[in-house]
């Protein structure tokens, strides 16, 4: 029997040129057809009958609840998805969907979060500059899309030193949004811009060229949510373990590999100073 499901997939962003397939490189949606190639859900070259995702992460942008829906047979368990997937993309949620389910079409909101290391920034400054781009506001000097700017935005900061996590909600995000909103947040918290910047950034005329506002470095984004009112997800909790398993040995990693990085720093500063 084949019914259409929802799953919702975590994965480290990192080792893949984003989530859209591309030809000739690593991509997270290629990786997922090539999993139900591998597993005869699909002929090669095809995708599901009703195929979705609920977003296209750019390159190395991390996910915690992307979502794919799709007509899939009943034994298609997050683990068994899991079985031709590698470690660093893990399903861990699903559930039944109504046949006209659509991933990327009825989500009700998006939330992306932004790991943004505090070092430098004032945090009044920064909370200032998120409330000044909360609201309905026309992003257009923050997208390189022409439709679809105007956005209705949630922020919030939460300090979790040496870090700030700047959280964004809203319906949708044009390209590259959250991006160019985080790294005009931080040029006013570090006091590098100030808070004119954002008025001229959200004012009618258009900002190009070296007035304008970059989007920031990707790896520190994560799609954190994807809200569908309709649906229920049930967490499969042998898959769930497995990937917070997997996810945490990387992070004991690369913990290391950073505490090694200041051993190095360290060593430098202590030698200028003999």
């Amino acid at each position: 029997m084949t019914g259409t499901r929802a799953y919702r997939i975590a994965y480290d962003g990192r080792p893949f040129h984003g989530f859209q397939r591309q030809p000739d490189v690593a991509t997270v949606e290629g990786t997922l057809l090539d999993a139900l190639r591998s597993l005869d859900v699909i002929e090669s070259g095809k995708t599901p009958p009703g195929y979705a995702a609920a977003g296209r992460t750019d390159a190395g942008v991390s996910a915690l609840a992307q979502t794919v829906g799709f007509e899939a047979p009943d034994w298609l368990t997050p683990g068994a998805f899991n079985s031709e997937l590698p470690a660093s993309i893990r399903v861990w949620a699903s559930t039944d969907a109504p046949p006209e389910f659509h991933a990327t079409h009825d989500p009700d909101e998006r939330e992306y979060s932004y790991v943004l290391h505090a070092a430098g920034l004032d945090e009044s400054r920064t909370r200032r500059a998120l409330t000044a781009l909360s609201g309905t506001q026309d992003f257009h000097n923050l997208t390189p899309d022409d439709t679809g700017t105007r956005r209705t935005l949630s922020t919030s900061l939460t300090v979790e030193a040496p870090f700030f996590i700047l959280t964004l909600t809203a319906g949708g995000f044009a390209r590259q949004l959250v991006r160019r909103i985080v790294s005009l947040v931080a040029d006013v918290g570090a006091g590098r811009a100030d808070f004119d910047r954002i008025e001229r950034v959200l004012g009618e005329q258009p900002i190009s060229g070296p007035d304008g506002v970059g989007p920031a470095a990707a790896y520190p984004l994560v799609l954190t949510d994807v809200v569908y009112p309709a649906l229920s997800f049930q967490i499969d909790q042998d898959a769930a373990t497995q990937a917070r398993k997997l996810f945490d040995k990387q992070r004991v990693e690369r913990t290391t590999t950073a505490r090694v990085s200041r051993e190095l720093v360290d060593g430098i500063e202590k030698r200028e100073t003999q």
